[in-house]
């Protein structure tokens, strides 16, 4: 029986995230320009079972979260934010915010999603808040003038 017990309790640590709370995640992305992963979906949804405890339980135990804020919302337990938050009724909606130069970038993908595609999707949101630190790029003289020119 002591068997059963540890095997149980190993498997509920390992379904257990780090998510926070959509709103601390929400300040962390704003203080820290890291992207933001957020997770909407609810308990008696199949996809959004797969996407909470395989796909990022997986990503967060491999360490690919860890430079990523990351939220879960439950469209039950938090209809109001869920409804602002989605677009379409669909659940699971897998939801990354970038910080750039122009605002927040926002890319989603609806339904349950394999790990390559949070991973590109959360390389883009890297990829566009470096781009958005850089110092822009000043176009040469010759190019300049001859685009004026024109």
């Amino acid at each position: 029986m002591t068997g059963l017990a540890a095997g149980i309790l190993l498997q509920m640590a390992l379904l257990t995230t780090s998510a926070q709370p959509y709103d601390q995640a929400l300040t962390s992305a704003k203080a820290d320009g890291q992207p933001l992963l957020v997770l909407i979906g609810a308990d008696w949804c199949p996809g959004c079972r797969t996407m909470k405890h395989s796909v990022l339980a997986g990503m967060e135990q491999g360490g690919r979260l860890k430079d990523v804020n990351y939220a879960v919302i439950d469209a039950d337990r938090d209809a109001a934010l869920a409804r602002q938050m989605m677009r379409g009724n669909s659940i699971p909606q897998v939801i990354v915010f970038s910080k750039t130069a122009d605002g927040w970038h926002r890319e989603q993908v609806t339904g349950a999603v394999s790990e390559g595609h949070v991973q590109g999707m959360l390389a883009r949101a890297t990829a566009a808040a470096k781009k958005s630190t850089e110092p822009a790029a000043q176009p040469a003289t010759e190019v300049a003038s001859k685009t004026d020119s024109q």
